[in-house]
């Protein structure tokens, strides 16, 4: 029984999406940016900043809807553990890359001197769950509180 138990805990903890915020940056090499210029370095980093946003949302989605899953398999049918789509597929391999890309970039905007407006990933991380927020009360109606 305890094989059974322990089998059924290690399946439902891989089966489960990792939250964006827990997943590791990939480290990325900055000689791929090394012929950029500042401006090309800005570009590159907003198309990034977009994708990662992107990434982020749909990376937090899975997760809550793995954790939502597994709660309700925990309480009411604990066999429904085991048809848990969730673990960490190619879009969360992804925004690792990406948050290394990010700074693989800002470490050479600061060789280069750059003056980019380049912001941290968890800040971007921040004002997309800000945003996301205000957009969440803003379709709440008075009967909703």
């Amino acid at each position: 029984m305890r094989k059974i138990l322990a089998l059924l805990a290690s399946a439902i903890l891989v089966a489960c999406a990792s939250a964006p915020e827990k997943l590791q940056t990939q480290y990325v090499s900055e000689l791929q940016y090394r012929n950029h210029d500042c401006d090309q370095l800005a570009m590159e980093e907003s198309r990034i900043s977009r994708r990662v946003s992107e990434l982020y949302g749909t990376l937090d989605k899975k997760a809550g809807d793995d954790a939502a899953q597994m709660g309700i398999g925990l309480v009411l049918f604990w066999p429904a553990l085991f048809f848990l789509e969730g673990g960490d597929g190619p879009e969360a391999q992804e925004y690792s890359r990406l948050k290394g890309e990010h700074e693989a970039i800002e470490r050479v905007a600061i060789q280069r001197k750059c003056t980019l407006d380049i912001k941290p990933i968890g800040d971007q991380i921040r004002a997309f769950q800000e945003a996301k927020r205000a957009e969440e009360m803003a379709h709440q109606t008075p009967t909703d509180n």
